[in-house]
């Protein structure tokens, strides 16, 4: 039987999917639950506008996320800070600070989560950053830490 998930089904697939189940699973469990919808013509017709809203949304985000990626791409951020012998910080600097920086030098707010930041800055260095934007879409800055 023909089915639309309107939650997460474990074993089964994700919300908005249409999948196949067991009739018996369908008929007592799926649809008492309130977890997914017969696929008649009705609610495969409403499935399909709503899969194209979501496509149409997902294109648009993804020309967004572009657009950002030619802004950032070639970015350099310098951030100075106070350092000890060899070069070593007092501390060490964050994708917080990154995007901090970045926010105030170029005026382009990028949520901190999004900088790939493998482990902490703790030395004075010239080092390329990757940002994921979107899932698919990635720029690098360049990333300068320098003494105060």
């Amino acid at each position: 039987m023909k089915v639309i998930l309107i939650d997460d089904v474990k074993g089964l697939g994700k919300k908005g999917e249409l999948v196949n189940a067991k009739t018996g699973y369908a008929r007592n469990f799926l649809l008492p639950g309130k977890l997914a919808l017969e696929a008649t013509k009705e609610n495969l017709a409403n499935w399909e506008k709503e899969q194209a809203e979501i496509a149409k949304k997902r294109k648009e985000e993804y020309e967004e996320a572009l657009a950002l990626k030619e802004k950032l791409e070639g970015q350099k951020v310098i951030i100075k800070v106070k350092a000890g012998e060899g070069d070593k910080l007092f501390g060490a600097i964050t994708n917080k600070d990154i995007a901090e920086a970045l926010e105030k030098q170029s005026g382009l707010k990028v949520d901190k989560k999004k900088i790939e930041l493998k482990e902490n800055i703790k030395t004075l260095k010239t080092t390329e950053v990757p940002v994921r934007i979107y899932p698919e879409v990635i720029a690098n800055i360049k990333v300068e830490i320098t003494k105060e």
